[in-house]
């Protein structure tokens, strides 16, 4: 026998908000810190992958270009985001803030689209940062080519440490004390007022609160700062403990 049961329809499951995420095939980290950063109840997160090379240069952040559409597209079509995110700092630089929310406007329907340096912008306004101290994984010219595209919308980077490491794989197994020795001696050096530690592949979000403490100073990750401007964009303002100045 056969039945047929009538059923009643919930809210969405992000009645506060309803975010998108863009993440590197190659990225072990964002999607953990961002549970932690994101409220538990009323704000949704789905979330599609990005092919990406496990070598990090000019050349093949650029390739990304031609996948973004397509990744956004794999996330729910019935969902109208209030915010979707790209999660490449390196890769906006290279591709273009407003070329990247072109491309994922055309695969996901959006209210806003963010990446890290547009994020990272907004957040060094939000605390009146003018110039940080920069600290990055990456080789030479992955790294120059992010400072410039800051130095362009108003953020000094004057100060600036590196790993000089091109492997993603690697990158995400940086711990966290190697973040915070090389964060605390480059704010050492002085002339800044905050710190960014650029990568959604960093390990940052535990070590954030340790480096505020021993340095003085806003301490901003790529993680960090994207979290936070898709929920301002989404009209969320929630306090998160543990998670630095930002957000308090």
């Amino acid at each position: 026998m056969s039945n047929a049961f009538s059923y009643s329809l919930a809210p969405p499951l992000g009645h506060r908000a309803q975010l998108g995420l863009v993440v590197l095939q190659s990225d072990e980290t964002i999607e953990h810190e961002f549970r932690r950063l994101l409220p538990s109840e009323g704000v949704s997160l789905y979330v599609s992958r990005i092919a990406s090379e496990p070598e990090v240069t000019r050349e093949t952040l650029a390739r990304m270009e031609g996948e973004m559409t397509g990744a956004a597209s794999l996330m729910p079509q019935s969902v109208e985001f209030d915010a979707v995110g790209y999660g490449c700092t390196s890769g906006t630089s290279v591709i273009g803030p407003d070329r990247v929310a072109h491309l994922i406007k055309e695969g996901a329907r959006t209210r806003t689209v963010t990446e890290p340096v547009s994020a990272l912008v907004a957040a060094c306004q939000h605390l009146g940062l003018r110039r940080l101290a920069f600290l990055s994984p990456y080789v030479a010219e992955v790294s120059d080519g992010l400072r410039a595209v800051l130095a362009q919308s108003g953020v000094e980077t004057p100060v600036f440490g590196s790993f000089n490491e091109a492997e993603e794989t690697r990158v995400a197994r940086i711990d966290g004390a190697s973040l915070v020795s090389a964060a605390v001696r480059l704010a050492a050096q002085g002339g800044v007022d905050g710190v960014f530690m650029s990568c959604t592949n960093l390990r940052t979000l535990d070590v954030v609160d340790r480096i505020e403490a021993e340095t003085g100073l806003p301490v901003l990750s790529s993680n960090l700062v994207l979290a936070w401007h898709m929920l301002r964009l989404a009209g969320v303002n929630d306090r998160v403990v543990g998670a630095g100045r930002l957000f308090e």
